[in-house]
């Protein structure tokens, strides 16, 4: 009887131990007020493997999450994001690294990915990786995707997905993030502010 009561104590301080762990883990999915955490970013890209931690200490990257076969918000983004570095100095530009991290593994492979951010300058990098990393990534930093089937049409799905951009620095911090905006201005003001200009 008293060996069967240790049993259950023991059983139910595992129980608490396990519990109290997943609670832990996913207040560590945000931060304290509810907002993305952002993170490491580290996925098979159009220059190699690419890591922030590949950036230099003053070095920042704008990360939109997108995919090449958008209509409409991708190309827009993507456009906002070189009128941006074109107008930035040579120093400044050094310093912003755009990456494009695509959610439509599938159709996006890093050739596509290659061709794709060309048309908008060398300084673009395209990145994926499988479902699952991307699943991971984008749960870190609060992107929401999903496949939308489209039977009637020769492109047989799209993606709706979240369109903000995300600054971070090589740790994965997130410095800002800007909404969605068909001009630049918000997007330049928040580099002018990170950057120091």
């Amino acid at each position: 009887m008293k060996r069967q009561r240790i049993g259950v104590a023991l059983g139910a301080l595992i129980v608490v131990v396990v519990l109290g762990g997943l609670f832990g883990y996913q207040q560590l999915q945000q931060a304290d007020d509810g907002s993305p955490r952002g993170g490491p970013v580290e996925l098979p890209s159009t220059q190699g493997d690419f890591s922030l931690t590949q950036l230099e200490d003053d070095q920042l990257a704008v990360l939109f999450f997108g995919y090449t076969y958008c209509p409409d918000v991708c190309p827009m983004s993507m456009a906002v994001m070189r009128q941006v570095m074109q107008r930035l100095d040579e120093e400044q530009r050094r310093r912003v690294v755009p990456v494009l991290v695509s959610v439509d593994p599938e159709r996006d492979t890093l050739e596509r990915l290659t061709e794709y951010v060309s048309y908008f300058g060398d300084d673009f990098i395209g990145a994926t990786g499988s479902q699952e990393q991307l699943e991971e990534l984008a749960d870190r930093y609060g992107v929401v995707w999903r496949r939308v089937e489209t039977p009637d049409s020769a492109m047989e799905y799209t993606v709706d997905h979240s369109s903000s951009l995300y600054l971070v620095d090589r740790e994965g911090r997130i410095l800002q993030r800007v909404l969605y905006s068909p001009t630049p201005h918000a997007l330049r003001s928040a580099l002018e502010h990170e950057l120091g200009g």
